[in-house]
């Protein structure tokens, strides 16, 4: 286990308790003269409560994200359905002391369907240490503030765990009775039927938090379809209550890490914004991108690093030919996405600093799905090229919902559908420093599963383009279906996984780093974890003979 981790666990266990309300070992205090009690001046105010006033919205859904500099900068999120007074966060470090205080900045938006304003609370810490945990509580006037704690991560060389999946779904924290139309019954609530948030969650969408946790990575990735609020808006249920449920439920474990997010097509929303983002954008505050500064396409892509590892996070509906969101929207970035890209990717492989690069996004580019959308021609023609021309090592997607993984790949044979050619056959090694290999992790909690099936035979179909005959609300596309010689393992037996991320940075005089990949199905509300899948990456330094 990496000294990263470590000080996540140890800032996670001190945070528990407070949580809980179990008082963290206090200073020793002295009886005031007149016996009324411990003096309080002398506690951590960091680890006070202060009573909740009623008629005030309490601190929910509390989320971390990192900074542009993840190493210095965090920032503390949470919600509330109504303005508050004063959003503000105190942090400081775990062995006491009155800390800092950070005012918050509430941003808001207004769902097109329910009409709710939704209000969120970003609070940007600066300054701080690399490797370094502290202590936070989030809090507005007149509420009880929530607590908890966090990580920086290291600076330079060293060895870190992260883990990613994607297409969770939330768990419905307020499921009833859905009256049937017609039945002239009302529902407890006089509405006919009753809203509730998405179904698309199940109980996996729940266990997997605590699945995280058994792991203890410094930050999680989110290869998007985050909660499915869209689904919700199509099943006349609430958007804003899919998206409530969903950080409240996470927030167990959002509150102690960051989980670092891609946006799907189910964050497009019909209504909320040009390119239905606009809850997704509210929700989070994510590092800068030069290129994303306009409000339409703020947070849509963005980078950062850790370590000796670079991490980029697409919107590849923006390429993606398949028309699968609330609104179909391929093409909004005119380019600029493709460009910001590219310099990215760029200045990456070329910086002595970096070893590797992981790019966290949706649709994938390899898929052997059967009946679903598979991989899609649109993502290929963009990314691909960009991807073997800068030695991309890993690409984390979802979307299909079932766990794949690649060969190492490098160009494209000469077919309608530019099927990547491997460029090794062991299953158990991969030399990334010759090609990118891609895991498709969509097991994340929804319960449209798709892990049984897929071609039984080395087979797959990618999307070429669409037709003008209409599939519901969407059109129907057309697959080219291709031989699949970058297969190296696919797991047709469970239902929901994430996988985990040991980064090795090997030293010198070697000249090569590793990074153990380990695939875990997990089961129950505590999370007991079961590896399914592992192989070993590795690549030369960034350092090494220049």
């Amino acid at each position: 286990m990496t000294l990263a981790r470590r000080s996540v666990l140890r800032g996670s266990t001190v945070a528990a308790g407070v949580v809980a309300g179990a008082a963290a070992p206090a200073p020793a205090t002295a009886e005031p003269a007149d016996g009324t009690g411990p003096d309080e001046r002398t506690l951590t105010p960091l680890l006070q409560r202060q009573p909740h006033r009623l008629g005030t919205p309490a601190v929910s859904g509390v989320h971390l994200q990192f900074g542009t500099d993840p190493a210095t900068e965090m920032t503390v999120s949470w919600l509330s359905p109504q303005s508050v007074r004063r959003p503000q966060v105190r942090f400081g470090p775990p062995d006491g002391g009155a800390g800092s205080a950070v005012d918050a900045e509430t941003v808001t938006y207004r769902d097109a369907l329910s009409k709710e304003e939704v209000y969120v609370h970003h609070a940007r810490l600066t300054g701080l240490r690399p490797d370094t945990t502290y202590l936070y509580s989030a809090g507005h006037a007149g509420a009880a503030p929530d607590t908890g704690s966090f990580t920086t991560a290291p600076r330079g060389r060293t060895a870190f765990t992260f883990t990613s999946f994607g297409d969770q779904g939330a768990p419905n924290l307020r499921r009833d009775v859905h009256w049937p139309e017609g039945s002239g019954t009302p529902s407890p609530s006089g509405r006919f039927p009753l809203y509730t948030s998405s179904q698309a969650g199940t109980a996996a969408s729940a266990d997997i938090v605590a699945a995280v946790e058994r792991v203890g990575p410094l930050f999680n990735l989110v290869n998007g379809d985050l909660c499915y609020a869209s689904a919700a808006g199509v099943f006349h249920e609430n958007r804003v209550a899919t998206w409530a449920d969903w950080f409240i439920s996470n927030s167990r474990s959002t509150r102690l890490r960051p989980w670092m997010p891609c946006v799907g097509n189910a964050e497009n929303e019909a209504g909320n914004g040009p390119v239905g983002a606009a809850a997704y954008q509210a929700y989070y505050a994510l590092p800068a991108s030069s290129a994303s500064s306009d409000p339409e396409t703020r947070g849509l892509w963005y980078a950062f690093t850790v370590g000796a590892v670079r991490f980029l996070s697409l919107a590849n509906d923006d390429v993606a030919i398949q028309d699968t969101g609330d609104t179909y929207v391929r093409g909004y970035s005119g380019g600029a996405q493709r460009r910001w890209l590219e310099r990215e990717l760029k200045a990456a492989r070329h910086s002595r600093e970096i070893d590797w690069i992981v790019i966290c996004m949706h649709h994938p580019m390899i898929s052997s799905s059967r009946s679903g959308s598979g991989s899609d021609l649109g993502v290929r023609s963009a990314w691909g090229p960009l991807f073997d021309a800068y030695g991309v090592d890993l690409v984390l997607g979802g979307h299909e919902h079932y766990y794949e993984r690649s060969l190492p790949v490098r160009g494209t044979l000469p077919n309608d559908a530019r099927t990547p050619v491997p460029t090794q056959t062991r299953t158990d090694v991969a030399d990334t420093g010759r090609g990118t290999v891609h895991l498709t992790i969509g097991g994340g909690g929804n319960f449209a599963t798709t892990q049984d099936d897929l071609f039984q035979e080395a087979k797959g179909r990618v999307v070429v383009e669409l037709t003008k005959e209409q599939e519901g609300r969407h059109r129907k596309p057309l697959w080219f279906i291709e031989d699949t010689p970058w297969r190296a393992f696919q797991d047709r037996q469970h239902t929901h996984g994430f996988a985990a991320f040991d980064v090795d940075p090997g030293d010198a005089r070697e000249g090569r780093t590793r990074m153990r990949v380990t695939y875990y199905t997990f089961d129950g509300p505590h999370g007991d974890l079961t590896p399914v899948d592992s192989v070993t990456l590795e690549r030369p330094r960034g350092d090494a003979h220049r």
